[in-house]
């Protein structure tokens, strides 16, 4: 990391400088710790959170998922008998599994305060560890598309099944072709309902004004790779664009990341959307019940891949069309799930 350009941590309305702090890994060790450093709170921000004075001094509220409740408690409960003491607070922690409130309560505003930002930055550095759980896309699953790619897969495995580590297990299941625009990871009921209320505004804010309120006609043709040698290629991509030539999808793409982005429900990978749609993954190699989705997935099991050589593949399918796409809706898609028609199963959509 670049000391000079640390990363940005947004707390209530401001905007921290997170430092860097070298780890280190205990063998043994059952959960990960935090410590936030001394517990110095002059210096934070009274007006940051909603701080209430009661009779015995003062009280802070915070929404937590459950499945972050250990990190805050930390192993053997040190973590958060390190937050008391360090800032002379008492936190109050819902039973594990029960969607609720964690509660700071002290005699001084300032302890408090300190206390609830040093939660805040805990449970962000630990959110950004979670794997993610829902996902915007578009379904590129039409039954004419479907049925091209099934031609695709049948001639890559006729002309190219002697290439190095060429198999029918790297292929993408037809019914969950689909585009990615962007991974979050939503942890209960309430910030699905955040993620879908935020697509409806992005509808009513800027979609519907770039699309003119029609579907929009994609055409997905050409293929392509994600790593610099085709001769080790890890994923292979249909290419995706609008069929008028405009840059109207990536236009929606970009800015519906943007919005979640600000929300705080989505991290920022990169500067633009990439318009692809995944047909060859060695991820689906390693299990045949894997989720066949964004190619970003899959970081822990990445040294596991088994590469394959992707260079007659692309010389004689550069060009394959896969066919037109009438995209009128983005979906709210649910990880390792599935409806009626194969799809991912969807929390929400506009």
């Amino acid at each position: 990391m670049d000391v000079l350009r640390p990363p940005l941590v947004r707390i209530g309305g401001r905007v921290y400088r997170k430092n860097f702090i070298q780890e280190q890994a205990f063998p043994g060790e059952e959960e990960e710790d935090f410590y936030a450093g001394p517990g110095d709170c002059a210096d934070e921000p009274c007006d940051a959170f909603v701080v209430e004075e009661t009779e015995r001094g003062f009280q802070c509220r915070v929404e937590v998922p459950s499945p972050l409740y250990k990190y805050i408690i930390g192993k053997k409960g040190e973590t958060k008998k390190r937050l008391e003491t360090e800032t002379r607070t008492s936190i109050s922690i819902p039973k594990p599994g029960v969607e609720g409130e964690i509660v700071i309560t002290g005699q001084h505003r300032s302890g408090v305060i300190s206390a609830r930002t040093r939660i805040e930055v805990l449970l962000d550095s630990f959110r950004k560890k979670q794997p993610f759980t829902h996902f915007l896309s578009c379904a590129l699953n039409q039954p004419a598309i479907q049925e091209k790619f099934l031609q695709f897969k049948e001639q890559v495995l006729e002309k190219c099944s002697k290439d190095h580590g060429v198999s029918s297990s790297l292929f993408q299941n037809p019914a969950k072709l689909h585009l990615t625009l962007g991974t979050l990871v939503l942890l209960n009921e309430q910030e699905i309902q955040k993620a879908c209320d935020l697509l409806q505004r992005c509808k009513e804010d800027f979609v519907d004004q770039i699309t003119g309120g029609q579907p929009l006609t994609v055409e997905v043709a050409g293929v392509e790779y994600m790593n610099d040698d085709p001769a080790m290629t890890d994923v292979l991509y249909a290419k995706v664009h609008m069929k008028d030539g405009s840059d109207r999808l990536q236009m929606v793409a970009d800015q519906l990341v943007e919005r979640f982005v600000a929300s705080g429900l989505m991290l920022k990978e990169w500067d633009r959307v990439k318009l692809h749609a995944t047909v060859m993954n060695t991820l689906f190699r390693k299990d045949p019940t894997e989720e066949r989705n964004n190619t970003m997935t899959g970081k822990s099991s990445f040294k596991e891949r088994e590469s394959f050589n992707g260079q007659n593949i692309l010389k004689l399918f550069e060009n394959f069309h896969f066919g037109e796409v009438q995209l009128d809706s983005v979906r709210l898609s649910q990880r390792f799930s599935s409806d009626a028609s194969g799809y991912y199963a969807t929390s929400g959509q506009l």
